[in-house]
């Protein structure tokens, strides 16, 4: 129980650092001057940092032990807080909180590395339960965090590096907590399971996705250095390819399993809906509503879910479902909350609607995670952890840029509908594309201008339209948004029959097929 609540508190780190960084994006801009692209690719790091960590703890957290992968997260959180700090001018600040924002993403994602395999490891028989537990320590890290920034940025406005500083608290209490723990080996570990074993259920298939995903990250990377697209594009297509290469050659040619090829599809679209919806629906809620109404319901949304987090095996044994059973209500609960929030007009629909969304996404990551832990032991912390990769890499490369693509080209179109010549006044410069596929460019509306008919707080006409159009478009970002947990009801279901089909859902021991 001990390494239980230990990993709770380190995930808690985890959130409480994310939330006070999100909140202080504005600080960053206004004393360094940084553009939006600057700030998104600051933000960036945070979920690529994570995929590297998770992913390769994740490979060798079984040959080297959770003790040591511990010590290095909590080296890296520290060196995070050096390197952010030493930002202190115009000109060194954009490096200095990249590379920070890098490094404390890939000690919160090496830490999953652990936590997310010691406890699969530790309770065995209620995977689903204890995920969910440790699991709701980020929603609570992300309450505390944006409570705490509210307060020290907007009531008592001190210093960015004063709010910062407080994730080092957990990071402290996790490092004691560890502490002296004698660390047990997953399943696979205790047999002496070579890594080639491992990594054989992800196999080729696996490494399609996740080579797929790579490039779509090194594009984006290149692109801040200003790297012609093309060749950018082709350096996507040479890492793609050595990553299904490499996981070729090591797995001897290994198609890899197909139920665990639909899982890590399917946790590609949870990393857009859940944690994609939340890099945006404060920004949405603020904008529909006002920003501190935008607050509070992000708050309420994170609140319901650090709740509901600590009662999965109730719910699971109350209504007599199995994970994939559990994994396909919420799917079902999520779409229909998005669908709610699309319309949401006043702030009470807008508890109501945010609430029915989190109800639906509180259960998705810890409890795929905990399929997989059932599934596939023979894996041990590979598999888990190149799902957790998955996740936060489709966050960052498809989830928060298509939600950005959808406001943009909702948006556009809505004041094209409504005024084709006020439109040509507010149109972007540069369009947006998704994918970086010509195919999809749109342009949006001028952020500069824009912000400026928000603001005024006697509107013109012109102005008014344009603000109705912004709305507009966040409200059909959401509609479509919905259509992701759609489309993930859609796979549950098939996983259910085909679970029915062979004698119904069951954790496997580690010398059975899976």
């Amino acid at each position: 129980m001990r390494l239980l609540w230990a990993g709770f508190m380190a995930i808690l780190a985890a959130g409480v650092g994310f939330a006070i960084r999100g909140g202080i994006f504005d600080n960053w801009g206004k004393e360094y001057g940084f553009t939006g692209a600057q700030l998104g690719a600051i933000g960036g790091a945070g979920f690529s940092g994570f995929c590297f960590g998770i992913i390769l703890g994740g490979v060798i957290v079984d040959k080297i032990g959770y003790g040591k992968l511990v010590a290095l997260a909590l080296i890296c959180h520290v060196l995070s807080a050096v390197v952010t700090f030493g930002a202190s001018t115009p000109e060194n600040a954009y490096n200095f909180l990249f590379w920070g924002m890098f490094i404390f993403a890939f000690a919160n994602g090496t830490l999953e590395a652990v936590a997310n395999p010691l406890v699969a490891t530790l309770f065995p028989e209620n995977r689903t339960h204890y995920l969910n537990i440790l699991h709701a320590s980020w929603p609570a890290g992300m309450v505390l965090g944006t409570v705490a920034g509210w307060i020290l940025d907007d009531k008592m406005q001190l210093g960015w590096k004063i709010q910062l500083a407080l994730y080092l608290v957990p990071t402290v209490l996790y490092a004691i907590m560890f502490m002296g723990q004698k660390f047990p080996k997953s399943e696979a570990a205790e047999r002496g399971s070579s890594f080639s074993t491992m990594l054989k259920p992800v196999g080729i298939l696996g490494a399609v996705i996740v080579g797929a995903l790579l490039s779509f990250f090194f594009v984006d990377f290149l692109k801040l250095f200003n790297v012609d697209i093309e060749v950018a594009k082709k350096v996507g297509y040479v890492v793609c390819a050595l990553v299904i290469i490499a996981v070729s050659i090591i797995t001897r040619f290994s198609l890899g399993s197909i139920l665990l090829f639909v899982l890590f599809i399917t946790h590609a679209m949870i990393g857009s809906v859940e944690l994609g919806t939340d890099q945006w629906i404060q920004f949405i809620t603020g904008n529909l509503f006002t920003s501190e109404e935008g607050r509070y319901l992000f708050i309420w949304t994170s609140a319901i879910m650090f709740g509901l987090r600590f009662c999965a095996h109730w719910i699971e044994k109350t209504l007599k479902l199995s994970p994939i059973g559990l994994l396909l209500v919420c799917s079902i609960i999520a779409c229909v909350g998005l669908n709610l929030a699309s319309g949401m007009q006043s702030f009470g629909m807008a508890l109501v609607a945010l609430g029915i969304y989190a109800i639906g996404k509180t259960f998705f990551w810890p409890t795929m995670l905990a399929v997989v832990g059932d599934r596939f032991p023979q894996s041990g912390a590979v598999a888990m952890s190149v799902m957790g990769g998955i996740g936060m890499l489709s966050v960052g490369v498809i989830g928060g840029p298509g939600l950005g693509y959808c406001k943009d080209r909702f948006a556009g179109e809505e004041l094209n509908k409504a005024n084709p010549a006020l439109y040509a006044t507010y149109k972007a410069e540069k369009p947006s594309a998704f994918l970086n596929l010509k195919s999809t460019e749109v342009y949006g509306l001028d952020g500069k201008k824009l912000g400026e008919a928000k603001d005024a707080k006697e509107k013109t006409p012109d102005q008014l339209a344009v603000v109705t159009a912004d709305q507009k478009g966040d409200r059909a970002t959401l509609k479509a948004d919905s259509f992701i947990p759609m489309a993930m009801a859609a796979i549950y279901l098939l996983l259910l029959l085909y679970f029915k089909s062979i004698g119904g859902y069951k954790a496997v021991k580690i010398d059975e097929q899976s």
